[in-house]
């Protein structure tokens, strides 16, 4: 169906050259030569619009469709006649009007869509006007008949079957693609995208839900960062930067499972310790700071060693925000900063 949706202008040029192809053969056998002749040259129209399909020129086929079918309507009716249900075609065109003129006009050209139903609509009850009830110039027999009211009546119903089906298809599968697409816009907008670890947007409501439920009061953060980042840049490029934020990123998440870990900015990390003892806390702080001190990145063979200060605090009754816990922690990463680095820093200086 997918494949159909998107090759319908080339599916329904080629279902209606078989379609004019086999009226073709009927009519030979009938003995028909008016309609002999023009089911060739439909035949004919129809190859040239599988080129223009291929070629892209959409408006050219739409036009020669509808052409060709109201024309075929009325000469076929004169000729045979209004009981052997050429006058279906006019019907199974309706679909294809509304399904590709929505496509090819937007906005107010969509006007265009409706004055061809009318159209569609007034040469149907012109033709049964002038035409039921009259002696055809061909009288067919009641076989030939029968065989051309249950073939036009099929590829009318077809038609409404068919155009209704992919049109829910494409419905549904763009309204799929759009939930998708906002889903994705949603992530994006709270994920970091080259570590792909929750950013302030993502990450701050997730720390004000524990400050504010009973069961996930009792909490520490600890704040992160790279010593010497700006060295690492300098030294190996921006790409070597980032492959040492991938990496210390993958060793945080593995360590850190089941925390919710949070790329502040930079070089600058955030993790949210649920359930955590602070003396816990401080154990685990330590142990992470001696992994990655431990842990070279490995870029173009080279083997980049780094190291990070932690700040880390415990939750308390009287942080009321999440910013003021976070900018807590900061500030002895911060200190640990100015005294050595590589240190993890977990109280005040007296």
């Amino acid at each position: 169906m997918h494949f159909l949706v998107h090759n319908s202008f080339l599916f329904t040029v080629a279902v209606m050259g078989l379609v004019h192809a086999t009226l073709l053969v009927v009519m030979i056998c009938a003995h028909v030569t008016p309609l002999i002749e023009f089911n060739i040259l439909s035949v004919i129209v129809y190859l040239f619009c599988v080129l223009l399909c291929k070629s892209g020129y959409i408006m050219p086929v739409y036009v020669s469709i509808l052409l060709e079918v109201s024309t075929y309507a009325i000469v076929s009716i004169h000729f045979i006649g209004w009981d052997c249900g050429s006058c279906c075609f006019l019907c199974s065109i309706i679909p294809i009007i509304i399904y590709f003129g929505c496509f090819l006009f937007k906005g107010s050209k969509r006007w265009i869509v409706v004055l061809l139903l009318i159209f569609n609509f007034s040469l149907y009850v012109y033709l049964f006007i002038r035409y039921a009830g009259v002696q055809p110039v061909y009288v067919l027999s009641p076989v030939f008949k029968t065989v051309l009211i249950i073939f036009s009546s099929f590829a009318m119903v077809f038609s409404m079957i068919f155009y209704n089906a992919i049109y829910i298809y494409s419905s549904e599968y763009e309204m799929v693609s759009l939930e998708k697409k906002n889903k994705q816009l949603s992530v994006d907008a709270q994920e970091d995208t080259l570590t792909s670890l929750l950013n302030r947007r993502g990450f701050l409501p997730i720390v004000e839900n524990c400050m504010k439920s009973e069961n996930t009061k009792h909490f520490c953060v600890a704040f992160c960062d790279i010593d010497n980042f700006k060295r690492v840049n300098d030294s190996y490029g921006h790409d070597g930067g980032d492959e040492v934020l991938r990496h210390i990123t993958k060793l945080i998440k593995r360590e850190m499972q089941g925390c919710s870990i949070c790329r502040w900015g930079g070089e600058e990390f955030v993790i949210l310790m649920r359930d955590y003892d602070f003396t816990v806390a401080k154990e685990k702080m330590e142990y992470l700071r001696k992994v990655i001190e431990t842990s070279p990145t490995v870029f173009y063979n080279k083997h980049i060693p780094s190291t990070i200060t932690i700040g880390l605090e415990e939750n308390k009754e009287t942080y009321k925000e999440p910013e003021e816990i976070i900018k807590k922690s900061d500030e002895r990463m911060y200190y640990g900063k100015q005294h050595g680095k590589n240190i993890v820093i977990y109280e005040d200086a007296q």
